[in-house]
């Protein structure tokens, strides 16, 4: 058990890139140009004035040129407004979460009218203290409700509060209220972007539209590889049948009619016991740290080696999904720019794509495996 997190960190934030790599994998220098080639050394000029890291000056003449362009394009004063704010808070988010990025955090959804006496208010509440004590942070989306009470459970200095700015307002809980960490977002979809980029796991509990909303987000997002494979675990109050109903229907009607594979089912875990979603949680990252698609080659990075024998029943167990072979290795020179993790062991191998609820099954018997005990 870990009681504290990490103090905030003051050093270079190391690299995340929820995609897996696809973002690393896009071109560092901008693509075409303004069609002023003097206008694009301009810009170069500038941005090589304003930004110290070298790697990244071309990008922020990228982004210079583009939102010039956009100008260009007889955009409507209302686009040029969305866009603008959009750039804004997706910026204002990264600026806050940057100097945390060192701790796990884990994204907790559910009803905001879920009230303080109600089972899931309390289930909610003392899972958020579990994870804390287990080294993560919480994300909520500053309401009250489920959001209230896992705000609570995490407490003020382990959370994040991601608001959202509605016609009918909704103010942050008194937990998180007033917080560095508190951030309000004008649009959903910048909202839903840092729920889903900054978090390593997802928690839902009893919730209505919007609840369901963040679940089939995160899970389509995983099914067809835009974000890496992290745990989602949906959470029932004690006896509740919430999820178990949900889960019926996506099982006879899903499933049933062929619209997802019986391995799609693996990437959710539904529960009725607080105990069982933070052992989920953790399990997920006790051996497996994290992967990433170089190429076509794809690493897992892993916390320690596996035995040649567990290696050879996990080419084995998951040659349906392997092309070549896993093999241990250390960092490949294209992850020099994710520091702190470089000293990791690796799993390298060629996989098959498109069959996440499969890889799911491949970390979860990673986790399994056996392990070269540690010299003393």
């Amino acid at each position: 058990m870990n009681n504290s997190l990490p103090p905030k960190s003051t050093s270079r934030p190391p690299e995340k890139d929820f995609t897996a790599g696809g973002i690393f994998d896009l071109a560092e220098k901008p693509r075409g140009t303004t069609g002023d080639h003097d206008l694009d050394d301009r810009l170069k000029d500038l941005a090589s004035t304003w930004v110290d890291d070298e790697r990244k000056r071309d990008l922020v003449a990228g982004l210079l040129m583009t939102s010039l362009k956009i100008g260009r394009d007889n955009t409507g004063m209302g686009d040029l407004k969305m866009l603008h704010r959009a750039l804004r808070e997706m910026r204002h988010a990264n600026k806050v979460f940057q100097a945390y990025r060192h701790v796990r955090k884990v994204s907790v959804f559910g009803s905001a009218r879920t009230h303080s006496g109600m089972p899931a208010y309390h289930s909610a509440e003392a899972f958020s203290q579990r994870m804390v004590e287990e080294g993560f942070m919480v994300i909520t989306g500053a309401g009250d409700g489920i959001m209230g009470a896992a705000q609570r459970g995490a407490g003020r200095e382990q959370s994040f509060g991601l608001n959202i700015r509605l016609p009918f307002e909704q103010s942050a809980n008194d937990t998180i209220v007033g917080d560095e960490k508190l951030v309000t977002f004008n649009y959903f979809f910048t909202r839903k972007l840092s729920f889903v980029k900054e978090a390593d796991a997802v928690a839902l509990f009893p919730g209505g539209f919007g609840t369901m909303d963040e679940m089939f987000e995160s899970i389509t997002l995983i099914q067809t590889g835009k974000a890496s494979i992290l745990p989602v675990v949906l959470v029932d109050e004690p006896g509740g049948t919430y999820w178990s109903t949900f889960f019926a229907f996506v099982r006879e009607h899903l499933y049933g009619h062929g619209l997802i594979s019986q391995e799609d089912m693996s990437l959710i875990h539904i529960t009725d016991n607080v105990d069982e979603a933070v052992r989920v949680i953790t399990t997920f990252y006790k051996v497996f740290h994290s992967y990433r698609h170089v190429k076509e080659r794809t690493v897992f990075r892993i916390k320690r080696k596996l035995t040649p024998a567990a290696v050879t029943k996990l080419n084995t167990d998951f040659a349906d999904i392997i092309k070549a072979p896993l093999e241990q290795a250390t960092a490949l020179p294209e992850e020099q720019n994710e520091e702190g993790i470089s000293h990791l062991p690796r799993l390298i191998g060629t996989m098959k794509h498109g069959e996440y609820g499969r890889w799911r099954q491949l970390i979860d018997a990673i986790n399994m495996a056996q392990v070269i005990p540690a010299k003393l």
